[in-house]
């Protein structure tokens, strides 16, 4: 008996109900949400569980709304002017809602609010992080007001280095940062269609992550071996000696972290 009811447990797991909201009229779509939202809060065994994702437009990406835990973990916070995105739909007519500086363009000429419109933002952000500045400033010259169409202009005469953060650029790292301002030069385009998903954004700075911890690792064991080498007896005038001291180890050490500089 017992085996049966597993059985069937087994299979009733199987099984997946799908609700799709139909645009009729206001108060069924406020229906909709307010099931998302409650279903979203229970976890039991008899009642179905939340599996597929309403598209959100976040509508107010901004380096304000974005807080960093005790492990710097990145957490979006304050979603009052966020907007559930019909499933049968891929924009919103509606009224320009944001933060000068941050709202994309198209969206202020259009009122057609997109999950495009989400990419823009962040592409501001991304220059946020970059340059160390405010994305809208009336203390900078005319020119440099508007920080992103700032920063696409010294993309577009390759000045970059005009721009940049000093404490961003680090030795080796000069090739990961032309990256992330090509990403963040996409994010940026005027019209929506032409820039990346969001998840493509998500991909490409994972990837860039990962090849920076892998290059890392490398240059960590690199550093561990010559280290090694060099614990065991160092050159001097063509003879090899065998009685390094830890001021020989630490010059060697301080060398090889820093190029020899």
């Amino acid at each position: 008996m017992i085996r049966v009811e597993l059985l069937v447990e087994e299979v009733l797991e199987q099984f997946t109900s799908i609700k799709k909201s139909q645009m009729v009229d206001e108060s069924q779509i406020e229906q909709f949400i307010n099931e998302v939202v409650v279903l979203s809060q229970i976890n039991h065994r008899n009642v179905v569980k939340l599996l597929a994702s309403i598209p959100i437009i976040y509508r107010d990406v901004k380096s304000t709304n974005i807080l960093l835990d005790n492990n710097y973990t990145a957490k979006v916070s304050d979603f009052g002017a966020s907007r559930l995105v019909p499933l049968d739909q891929n924009q919103l007519a509606t009224v320009v809602q944001g933060t000068l500086g941050h709202l994309d363009p198209e969206y202020m000429l259009t009122s057609q609010l997109t999950e495009k419109s989400d990419v823009y933002s962040f592409g501001v952000v991304l220059v946020e992080l970059i340059t160390g500045k405010k994305a809208l400033s009336f203390n900078r010259p005319e020119e440099e007001r508007n920080l992103a169409m700032y920063f696409i202009t010294c993309m577009n005469n390759d000045c970059l280095n005009q721009i940049i953060d000093e404490h961003m650029v680090i030795e080796g790292n000069t090739e990961e940062l032309k990256e992330v301002a090509n990403l963040t030069r996409r994010c940026l385009r005027v019209k929506g269609e032409e820039r990346p998903y969001m998840k493509e954004v998500a991909m490409e700075l994972e990837g860039l992550i990962r090849k920076k911890t892998s290059r890392n690792d490398l240059n960590s064991a690199e550093i561990e071996y010559l280290l090694g080498k060099a614990s065991t007896g160092y050159v001097v005038g063509g003879y090899r000696s065998n009685t390094t001291t830890a001021g020989v180890d630490s010059m060697a050490e301080d060398m090889l972290l820093h190029g020899g500089r």
